[in-house]
């Protein structure tokens, strides 16, 4: 069953390239609502715990070096079937295999480089809300 939440992160790249303001008027005209924003950085330790079921991967070290390389914008958004409909926003994680007008077109510049994180299931919009956002932060 699909539910209301999900989360999203708007990685270094997208906030080095001015891209903030952008993504999230990109975000609020897709019908979500920003329940809760932080701009923060990552450090190895944090990037390597939010990333590990990547551990062991090849690109794995390359990620994490990437996502501490420069701050980010954590949000958590709220819409119905929203995990569904974000990942069909932020478009193909290959930005020149994204639909027209989706973020990942619009602002990414790379499969390694693309911009922004989608959770891709309910469970790991909680997961990875949670790991960014306690409940007190939450609205």
């Amino acid at each position: 069953m699909a539910t209301n939440r999900t989360f999203t992160m708007i990685k270094p790249d997208g906030v080095a390239n001015d891209h903030i303001g952008a993504i999230l008027n990109d975000i609020t005209k897709g019908g979500f609502k920003i329940i809760a924003l932080k701009y923060t950085k990552l450090t190895a330790e944090n990037a390597g715990e939010f990333y590990a079921v990547h551990k062991g991967r090849p690109f794995y070290n390359d990620l994490v070096t990437f996502m501490t390389s420069g701050p980010i914008v954590a949000a958590i958004l709220e819409k119905d079937n929203a995990v569904e409909d974000f990942r069909k926003l932020i478009g193909a994680t290959d930005p020149t295999k994204a639909d027209a007008g989706t973020i990942r077109n619009k602002y990414a510049k790379s499969i390694e480089a693309n911009t922004v994180h989608g959770s891709d299931s309910d469970e790991n919009a909680a997961i990875e809300g949670n790991f960014f956002f306690s409940q007190f932060e939450r609205f």
